[in-house]
């Protein structure tokens, strides 16, 4: 669960894709380069993926992609099945989990990141409360936990990352991906309906032109920083 570590004055966000629901676009999107993908295990949500087609997705991405596994406020056993069938690399918890089950996943040597919902309740209270490896945060705007193509006032968690490890998400595109990492300061950033041509559907050219735009957005002043994927 090591990961590489920073030792530079700056650096430049981490990129994960999420939400993709076709083998033939995860490779697709590989090639151009994330550090790690999402795969949603959520019958709710337009990016539910199968079992059997995220075994496929995970099983013929190169080595240095990360497969993350979304899950909404689902217990231990459906989770586990899931890490062990598909490979997955880390698990994400989009919903309102219990810190138990946050350390029982970590006991298990898993990457675990835990949303927090900057708009919903204090959010700092929340992350106190939880030991994961990394936070998503996002504002508790939509209908669905996530891919709600909302945007909102990242300067709130600029401070957040001097003590935790967090990704940002919540309405980033191309267009305004660079100006949310300035105004947050995050390690890594998550993107989905941000880079779709409908649900669960994404545009190549819109994922090329935002890992393009992240590329460009180096971020002075964390030394010793420890990669989340």
């Amino acid at each position: 669960m090591n990961k590489t570590i920073i030792k530079n004055s700056s650096y430049i966000p981490q990129v994960k894709i999420c939400g993709l629901t076709r083998v033939d676009e995860a490779m697709q999107c590989a090639e151009l380069g994330p550090d790690a993908i999402g795969l949603v295990f959520f019958e709710k949500s337009t990016r539910n993926i199968t079992i059997e087609k995220a075994k496929e997705i995970s099983l013929n991405l190169p080595k240095n992609i990360s497969t993350i596994g979304v899950f909404v406020n689902q217990p231990l056993g459906y989770i586990m099945e899931r890490v062990e069938k598909c490979s997955l690399d880390a698990v994400q918890l989009h919903g309102m989990e219990p810190p138990d089950l946050v350390n029982q996943l970590m006991e298990l040597d898993l990457i675990v990141i835990k949303c927090l919902y900057v708009d919903s309740r204090p959010f700092l209270k929340d992350v106190s409360e939880y030991n994961a490896t990394a936070y998503l945060v996002e504002c508790a705007k939509g209908i669905l936990p996530g891919g709600n193509a909302l945007s909102w006032n990242w300067a709130r968690v600029k401070d957040f990352g001097i003590n935790h490890p967090f990704i940002l998400a919540g309405g980033l595109k191309p267009e305004n991906i660079k100006e949310a990492i300035h105004k947050s300061l995050p390690h890594a950033v998550d993107v989905s309906s941000g880079v779709e041509k409908a649900p669960g559907r994404k545009d190549m050219a819109k994922i090329k032109a935002f890992i393009k735009a992240v590329s460009k957005s180096s971020i002075k002043g964390k030394n010793n920083l420890r990669r989340i994927f």
